[in-house]
């Protein structure tokens, strides 16, 4: 457990009253929840936003707009009913907040820590490649760069530009930076996103304290470009799925219950795997939010197919855009004696199953550091967001994974995983990503980057004192 150089506070977890209605319902169900933990509390806020479909989520522009918009207020009363102090009990039992820990979208949070004169913290889950190239957007507008301005830069050798100008990214190119990057110029839509995600994470730049998901063997030079930018204090506490098992390790039964998990879990899926060989099985899974045309679902299916190899398939109900995930007879046929297709697993224990060869992924940062963690090599499919900065990192710079093209064959599929399960440069990547996870696990140990940046974070945070520039 980490230990406090202060006494136990409580810690309130404040979230938008509606929130939890824009989950699907299969997500709302079996989400994680902190039953039972006495020092944390949940408050909710008002967002402003009508009533959505109770399986819809609801439109990110509505969303964007809200959070810059409306929730500063009902927040800010949220803040003022948790600091009266009633001379009773409860005053001692819930002390005045004294640090605001919120989300890099939740830019209003970083004003209200102003107004109420407190510390304020963003909690930045994503990875820090991925903050240091939104950092450069304003940069790529200043240099015409983005948005696009045409079609045609898709294909014209625009993408494949070499942005030699950002500090600790070396050969980064244009379709390395986050998707927003190549957001074409007359996308009304996109743009509102582009501008959004790129103020909110300048936004963070006001906070005394920067928490990312990463460690410091892992992204050192991108930690530090991005320290050179910020004069607050940054901490890197990551791998975080590990941090929260050291964490909860100890004797209250409470905290070891606690998973992250949006969706109910399949256990069935880790017994079909108990009865697999080392180093056998392809997983395949493309996070909780991303979706694939019926088209691509076809092309995987039967590059899985004829690869020979057993797999592990996770297909959510709703993984295909506007269809359910429908398989053909003669598929489910091919694959009945060495092929298992879930709609959900216990990640990190399956990724840590000796039996895994290579993950095909997303690169969503949460898949990423989990495979890292658990020394699985990647074939690298990212789909939006922070992915193709992730991909980048993994193929070119950690030499864990390779790249499956955008526009997915079945041919490639086959290929890639022979080229992961089958080759030397195969067992040079599968050593390469046994070394990070001894990497990751000595960073959350004890002595470790990580684990002493956390007791670092508490220690600074915990009594309000100010240990950065608020700017």
């Amino acid at each position: 457990a980490v230990p406090s150089a202060r006494p136990r506070q409580p810690v309130y977890a404040a979230r938008q009253a509606p929130a939890r209605q824009r989950l699907p319902r299969h997500i709302r169900q079996h989400r994680a929840h902190p039953q039972g933990l006495p020092d944390f509390q949940f408050r909710a806020f008002p967002d402003g936003l009508p009533p959505s479909d109770k399986d819809a989520t609801q439109d990110p522009h509505d969303i964007c707009h809200a959070t810059q918009h409306y929730c500063l207020q009902p927040f800010m009363e949220l803040m003022n009913q948790l600091n009266s102090t009633p001379e009773d009990q409860e005053a001692v039992m819930n002390p005045p907040v004294t640090c605001i820990v919120s989300d890099g979208g939740m830019t209003f949070s970083t004003k209200a820590a102003e107004l109420l004169g407190v510390q304020h913290a963003t909690f930045w889950p994503a990875s820090a490649c991925a903050f240091l190239a939104y950092l450069q957007f304003d940069e790529l507008i200043r240099r015409g760069i983005s948005p696009l301005q045409a079609e045609a830069n898709l294909t014209d050798g625009t993408l494949e530009k070499p942005l030699e100008w950002i500090p600790g990214m070396n050969n980064i190119r244009l379709r390395d930076m986050p998707s927003y990057a190549t957001t074409m110029a007359d996308a009304a839509g996109d743009i509102i996103l582009f501008h959004t995600i790129k103020n909110a994470v300048r936004n963070s730049l006001k906070s005394s304290g920067l928490i990312i998901n990463t460690f410091d063997a892992l992204e050192g030079p991108v930690l530090a470009a991005i320290e050179a930018e910020f004069s607050g204090q940054l901490y890197s506490i990551g791998p975080l799925h590990l941090l929260g098992e050291q964490i909860g390790s100890g004797s209250d039964e409470s905290r070891s219950r606690i998973g992250s998990s949006l969706w109910k879990e399949d256990l069935k899926c880790v017994e079909w795997i108990d009865r697999r060989e080392a180093d056998s099985v392809v997983y395949v899974n493309y996070g909780s939010f991303t979706t694939i045309s019926a088209e691509q679902l076809m092309e995987f299916a039967w590059g899985l197919a004829e690869s020979k190899r057993p797999f592990l398939w996770i297909l959510r109900d709703d993984v295909v855009m506007g269809d359910s995930a429908v398989l053909p007879v003669e598929f489910l046929e091919e694959i009945k004696d060495r092929g298992c297709i879930a709609n959900w697993c216990p990640q990190p224990q399956v990724l840590s199953h000796p039996a895994v060869a290579v993950f095909l992924t997303h690169c969503g940062w949460n898949s990423t550091m989990e495979s890292v963690s658990a020394g699985v090599p990647m074939i690298c499919w990212p789909f939006f967001g922070d992915q193709p900065t992730n991909r980048r990192y993994a193929c070119s710079e950690w030499g864990i994974g390779v790249e499956l093209s955008v526009d997915v064959k079945r041919g490639e599929i086959v290929d890639l995983v022979e080229r992961v399960m089958s080759t030397e440069e195969g067992q040079g990547m599968k050593q390469r990503a046994l070394e990070w996870k001894r990497r990751a696990r000595e960073a959350i140990d004890a002595g470790g980057s990580s684990i002493n940046s956390f007791t670092r974070f508490v220690e600074d945070h915990a009594t309000g004192v100010d240990h950065g520039a608020n700017a």
